[in-house]
């Protein structure tokens, strides 16, 4: 089994296409998220990553970068039937680190409540009150920020 988690392209037709369809499949048709929602105009500026397990895209997120040292994190999807094998972690290590290298600090991000214990795990703290998005309740989180405004 070799997974690989890395940076992908937008604009490249193969790399977008793969994004995509896990968005499709995890939002969309999952969770049932409007496909007006699930599309933005942080697509085009957004840094994309995707994990590759075996050559197959099965999970992605994105980094929507706010200022020279503060990012946001968001569209962190693994397909159903790859959970709970790793994959996640490994993606999200992967950007923290990008974030890093860019001199990145304070990572941001909406979590979906039951999976706030695993961004806990890299350090995220939960702030404000439970919200809901697209229908799914969230909270805010963050990651070495002094701030905690999303």
């Amino acid at each position: 089994m070799s997974l690989r988690c890395r940076l992908a392209n937008w604009r490249d037709p193969d790399d977008r296409q793969k994004l995509q369809a896990i968005r499709q499949q995890v939002f969309v048709e999952e969770q049932k998220v409007p496909v007006e929602l699930e599309w933005d105009e942080h697509d085009d500026s957004a840094l994309h990553f995707l994990a590759e397990l075996d050559g197959k895209a099965v999970a992605t997120a994105r980094l929507i970068v706010d200022d020279e040292d503060t990012a946001r994190i968001g569209r962190m999807a693994v397909l159903a039937g790859f959970r709970r094998r790793g994959i996640g972690h490994a993606l999200l290590q992967t950007v923290i680190a990008c974030a890093e290298q860019r001199g990145i600090s304070c990572l941001k991000l909406y979590a979906q409540v039951q999976v706030i214990a695993f961004y806990q795990r890299f350090g995220f703290e939960a702030h404000g009150d439970i919200f809901q998005d697209a229908g799914i309740p969230h909270r805010a989180m963050f990651r070495n920020c002094a701030k905690k405004e999303v």
